[in-house]
């Protein structure tokens, strides 16, 4: 595949044979991924249709009285930066490791009972003295996870991602807590609005199917709108925080710049930010070290680049990613040429020359 633009692609309607010709002719390059910091905060949020996220999250400078419970909590829940499994932490600490790969959690109606997969059921409270209890999911990198919250909406929740959710709603409003990134098909409730936060940003759905990204260590968050219609809520002043209001078109990115708080927008392909949750990168004229980024938070293997170019260089393509890493880095040497060379430490690192 070239490394420039692919023209004649239609990123919205890959057929099996466009797939297997991207796939057969990705091209690479690479650049020195920097260790990443491995302490997320995760939490997630839904609406009225399909909602891909990305968020991370840092310190907010609002006082504590302007703040949501569900913000209020955020800011107390432990960071478990050693995981190697899901975990599900429920009313009352308990903490529920889950083994699979890519783990399935379903709430009732209620919130009272959780299903784990096929076969393990617990019950828990959904109140404390009258206040919402609230659950938290934690992904780590290498891992995946698909939840069914209380309201029937599905979230998806990539590598590296934490989600903050009530076991039950409230009857006026939904509202979660996001960190890395998810998708999510959203129970459509006209008279209970869904709330996706972070830290001086939050995404009100109005019925749509949407991504949104924001991993601690990306500079912005950045949120597409496949369809239907998102308000996205900033912070702009720092000392009295006035907000800022912007509705997104279908087929929109718009980039919320972390430092100086400015919203960029701009017209996108919608497919690569949601191919993931189908175990697929599509990329279109990104850097490798952009690339290996991906590759790096979805195994959890650090990936180091040792070629400046290379890392720079752009690609477009198509990458099967449920298969093993060593695979994917077959796929890259079989394309790119022989002296594209790479290999695996002992201490789980990724070393590409």
């Amino acid at each position: 595949m070239d490394n420039n633009s692919q023209k004649n692609i239609n990123f919205n309607h890959l057929s099996k044979e466009e797939k297997a010709h991207l796939k057969k002719r990705i091209s690479t390059s690479v650049y020195g991924y920097i260790k990443r910091k491995r302490l997320l905060k995760y939490g997630i949020g839904v609406t009225a249709a399909v909602v891909v996220i990305f968020v991370s999250i840092g310190i907010f400078n609002s006082p504590a009285s302007q703040l949501s419970p569900i913000e209020v909590f955020a800011k107390n829940v432990k960071d478990l930066e050693s995981l190697s499994q899901v975990q599900l932490v429920l009313s009352e600490d308990q903490n529920i490791e889950i083994t699979e790969d890519h783990s399935s959690i379903t709430y009732s109606s209620t919130g009272e009972e959780v299903q784990i997969g096929n076969s393990h059921s617990i019950n828990q409270k959904t109140s404390h003295k009258n206040a919402p209890v609230f659950n938290t999911l934690i992904v780590p990198f290498g891992k995946r996870s698909e939840i069914v919250l209380s309201d029937g909406s599905k979230v998806w929740l990539n590598s590296g991602s934490k989600l903050i959710f009530p076991a039950q709603f409230s009857e006026d409003k939904r509202e979660v807590y996001l960190q890395g990134e998810a998708i999510f098909e959203v129970a459509h409730r006209q008279k209970q609005p869904f709330m996706v936060k972070s830290d001086h940003h939050e995404i009100e759905v109005l019925g749509t199917v949407f991504n949104v990204s924001n991993y601690t260590d990306d500079q912005a968050i950045y949120t597409v709108l496949q369809s239907g219609s998102v308000q996205i809520n900033v912070t702009e002043d720092r000392l009295f925080n006035a907000q800022k209001h912007i509705k997104i078109a279908p087929g929109t990115l718009a980039t919320f710049d972390k430092n100086d708080r400015a919203v960029k927008t701009q017209s996108v392909a919608t497919e690569p930010y949601f191919s993931w949750r189908d175990g697929i990168f599509i990329f279109k004229n990104d850097s490798l070290k952009s690339i290996m980024k991906k590759i790096s938070r979805y195994y959890n293997v650090e990936i180091i680049i040792n070629n400046y170019d290379l890392a720079n260089e752009t690609f477009s393509g198509y990458l099967d990613v449920k298969e093993t890493i060593e695979h994917v880095m077959q796929t890259f040497k079989a394309t790119e040429s022989p002296e594209f060379e790479y290999y695996l430490t002992q201490d789980n690192q990724l070393i590409i020359n």
